[in-house]
């Protein structure tokens, strides 16, 4: 099961204020657990909101929104995407990472859809067609 692990944002995050570096050195300590483990993935830092944009979909139309965005706990600042057997391995993982954010801050865990996950709806065809969209993504790499 794979699952994406969000670093919620704080106001520290958003306003552009990079980590210590003992935080950078802990993380890269769990980061390397992670992958001795064969657990993680990918995992990255996010720059805060008011470098991005969000587009807004309404039928056919489309509008652009540019940062920064007002919700800062609705954020994410950073993420994991890890490989586990399960939610409860998710957590344990987790609850060994260091703190992200100086005081109070919050990692929420959500489980990706796997192509099983999706039914009578995803067809032969699109199945054929997102293992040769993997395929190529992995050969970029």
């Amino acid at each position: 099961m794979r699952f994406m692990v969000m670093v919620k944002a704080t106001a520290d995050s958003e306003a552009g204020v990079m980590p210590s570096e003992e935080l950078l050195t802990q993380m890269g300590q769990y980061n390397e657990e992670l992958v001795k483990a064969g657990v993680m993935l990918a995992g990255e830092g996010l720059h805060p909101s008011s470098r991005g944009a969000r587009v807004r979909f309404s039928g056919a139309k489309r509008s652009v929104v540019d940062g920064p965005f007002a919700e800062t706990k609705e954020l994410v600042a950073g993420f994991w995407l890890i490989q586990v057997r399960s939610l409860d391995e998710a957590i344990e993982w987790v609850k060994r990472c260091p703190n992200p954010m100086p005081g109070d801050s919050e990692i929420e865990i959500r489980q990706v859809f796997e192509a099983e996950d999706f039914g009578a709806e995803f067809t032969p065809e699109l199945r054929e067609q997102e293992e040769r969209l993997r395929a190529q993504v992995e050969a970029r790499q």
